[in-house]
């Protein structure tokens, strides 16, 4: 009993210090302070376009594709065929997109920051940046976070367009399942501005978590090169418990109570 309440106080003090060091990082951000170092977070936002923009466009298309072949095929199954367009428009918008999004920045962005940072940490770059008067909680975090809401509203609303083209192509062009009319006027009948307003929010909620995670897993970096690779592979199982939380949550927020599926009325 000893030890499951030593370990439960240790979690506690652990979950603690995090929500105080991310509390710091938004407040940074939240309070304007961050402005100061407004050119950092105008790097950070050009590194995030050009490393990461190809790759999640990529991952969504394909899994765009893929949302609207099994869209297609299971509206055939249950004897709605030309509601294909509204399958595949849920699935997509709802799920696919965000979902793909949050990966993507997880494996790509969240890992990223943590060995960028946690190789500043052990060759004590970050105690040199604090030597020099700046504030490295501000420099390094708030930066990283300002930069990503500067440019990933942006990198969305692309993602949802070619999530939806892809599976566009699948209905319409590969299967043949429907007409284009037919399609998007299904399509469109099952969505509203609403529901793309939703599908942001769960996907910046994603990225912000993830960015996060990556910041205070690399900024508290210990052990060496060593615990670089130990805080990468804590991130990544946080940030996919967190996406998924996220998801879940999101969904039965936003749709759990109104899902407006084109099945049963």
């Amino acid at each position: 009993m000893r030890a499951v309440g030593t370990w439960g106080g240790e979690w506690l003090d652990s979950f603690g210090h995090a929500a105080k060091f991310i509390g710091r990082v938004m407040w940074g951000v939240y309070s304007g302070r961050v402005g100061k170092y407004f050119g950092e977070a105008l790097r950070q936002a050009a590194i995030l376009i050009t490393g990461s923009t190809l790759i999640v466009l990529g991952l969504v298309f394909i899994l765009g594709l893929e949302c609207g072949i099994e869209g297609g095929y299971g509206a055939k199954a249950v004897g709605a065929t030309s509601a294909a367009g509204a399958f595949t428009a849920l699935c997509d918008l709802r799920e696919v997109i965000p979902y793909a999004f949050g990966y993507m920045m997880a494996a790509k962005v969240g890992t990223g920051i943590v060995a960028e940072l946690g190789s500043m940490r052990i060759s004590d770059e970050i105690d040199a940046l604090e030597v020099m008067g700046l504030d490295s909680v501000l420099y390094l975090g708030g930066t990283r976070l300002l930069g990503t809401w500067l440019v990933l509203p942006f990198i969305y609303a692309i993602a949802v367009v070619v999530g939806i083209f892809a599976s566009y192509i699948a209905v319409v062009v590969q299967l043949g399942q429907v007409s284009a009319g037919g399609y998007l006027q299904l399509f469109w009948m099952f969505q509203t501005p609403l529901d793309f307003l939703f599908s942001a929010i769960k996907g910046m909620c994603m990225s912000t978590f993830v960015v996060l995670v990556g910041i205070y897993q690399g900024y508290f970096v210990t052990g060496g090169p060593v615990g670089v690779g130990r805080a990468t592979a804590k991130s990544m199982v946080a940030n996919i418990i967190g996406i998924h939380a996220i998801g879940l949550v999101g969904t039965q927020l936003f749709w759990g109570t109104n899902p407006r599926t084109p099945i049963g009325g």
